[in-house]
């Protein structure tokens, strides 16, 4: 059961935690990153992919990313995975994800400018 809600301060800081969540799904921004939600991405482990970047992004601060999901990416063997966009058009998918993972990525690349070469399936 949630707890109650017994003031105005934490009804303000809840809606503004669910703006954030909302602003971070909704439309695109500078950078993007997208995780693959097809049957093989969703068995694996993809809806535990996207909630971590969620986490992740908003610990980190990050407000010039978007999260977004697709279907299938046709490499099912490396999923669950994703797929940085960058401005420039740059792409780099990331495979067999987890929360520990998805932490590296978000800190290294999306705050540190550094692609996780350890991750990553391909660079394009």
């Amino acid at each position: 059961m949630a707890d109650k809600i017994t003031s105005p301060e934490q009804l303000k800081s809840l809606a503004a935690k669910a703006k954030a969540d909302i602003d971070l799904r909704e439309g695109r921004k500078e950078r993007q990153v997208t995780v693959h939600m097809g049957t093989c991405g969703i068995a694996a482990g993809a809806r535990g992919v996207v909630a971590a970047f969620m986490t992740e992004l908003a610990a980190a601060g990050v407000q010039d990313v978007s999260l977004h999901q697709s279907g299938c990416a046709g490499l099912c063997e490396e999923e669950p995975m994703a797929t940085v966009t960058m401005p420039d058009g740059t792409l780099y998918r990331y495979g067999l994800l987890d929360d520990g993972k998805v932490k590296v990525i978000v800190e290294e690349h999306l705050v540190g400018g550094h692609p996780v070469d350890a991750y990553l399936i391909q660079k394009s």
